[in-house]
C-alpha cells in the first residue's frame, strides 16, 4: 500500500486552491465512518503516481494516520491535471466498489491463423474486500484461438470479488481480419470508363490546338 504524507488545511476558495496546486499541493477531503470530514493537502506528484499505477487504496501518514480509498478525482477540462481528491476512510476487510482496468496478457494463437484480437471491455466494476482490491485484472489470452471468445465469466477476480455485469458479456475475442471489400459493379465500371473518358478528352483538346 502506497503511503502519502497528508497535511491539514483550512478550507479556501478557487484562488487559494490554485496557489496550492502551483506549489505542488493537492486539495483533498477525507470522510466516512461517521467521523468528521477533514480538509487535507497531499503532494501532487505522490497522488499522480498512485493514480497512474492504478492504486486505489493509500495509507495516509503525517497529520492523519488512516487507510483511505480514492473515491473520486476532479480533473481539469482536458482531463489531464488532477484538481481535487475525495478520500473515504476504510478499514481492513471492508468491502468497496471500484472500477478496475482489464489488461490483456499473452499472445493469442488465433493471430497466427489470420485473426485479430479485439478487446470489447476495458474495465469493470467489482466489489471486494479493500485489502484484496487489485490495481488491474489481467486477462490471459494465451489459449485464445481463432473465432474464440473470453467472457466476464472467464475472468479471474480476487477471492470473494463480485461484479454485476452479465457473465456472458464478451471481454475479448479473436476473429478473422476483415477483408478489403470488393468494388461494386458500378464502381468497377466507373474505374474502367474513367481512363477512357480522360483519353478521349485529351485527344479532343490536341485536335482543337492543331486546328
Amino acid at each position: 500500500m502506497e503511503e502519502i504524507i497528508a497535511e491539514l488545511r483550512q478550507p479556501g476558495g478557487k484562488r487559494s486552491n490554485r496557489r496550492l496546486r502551483a506549489a505542488g499541493k493537492l486539495p483533498a477531503v477525507l470522510y466516512g465512518h461517521k467521523q468528521e470530514t477533514i480538509c487535507l493537502l497531499l503532494p501532487s506528484d505522490a497522488v499522480a503516481s498512485a493514480v497512474r499505477h492504478g492504486v486505489r487504496v493509500v495509507r495516509l501518514t503525517g497529520a492523519v494516520q488512516q487507510d483511505a480509498f480514492i473515491k473520486e478525482l476532479q480533473r481539469d477540462t482536458w482531463g489531464k491535471q488532477i484538481l481535487h481528491v475525495d478520500l473515504a476512510r476504510v478499514s481492513a476487510h471492508e468491502r468497496v466498489q471500484a472500477e478496475v482496468a482489464l489488461e490483456l496478457r499473452g499472445e493469442a494463437p488465433g493471430v497466427k491463423e489470420g485473426g485479430v484480437v479485439v478487446q470489447h471491455l476495458h474495465s469493470l466494476e467489482i466489489e471486494c474486500d479493500v485489502d484484496k482490491l487489485p490495481e488491474v485484472v489481467y486477462v490471459g489470452i494465451g489459449d485464445l484461438g481463432l473465432n474464440r471468445q473470453l467472457t466476464v465469466a472467464d475472468l479471474k477476480l480476487p477471492e470473494g470479488a463480485t461484479t454485476e455485469l452479465d457473465p456472458s458479456m464478451v471481454v475479448v475475442e479473436c476473429r478473422m481480419a476483415a477483408e478489403q471489400e470488393a468494388p461494386t459493379a458500378e464502381e468497377a465500371a466507373s474505374m474502367e470508363v474513367e481512363p477512357e473518358v480522360i483519353r478521349r478528352k485529351k485527344e479532343e483538346e490536341e485536335q482543337d490546338e492543331s486546328a
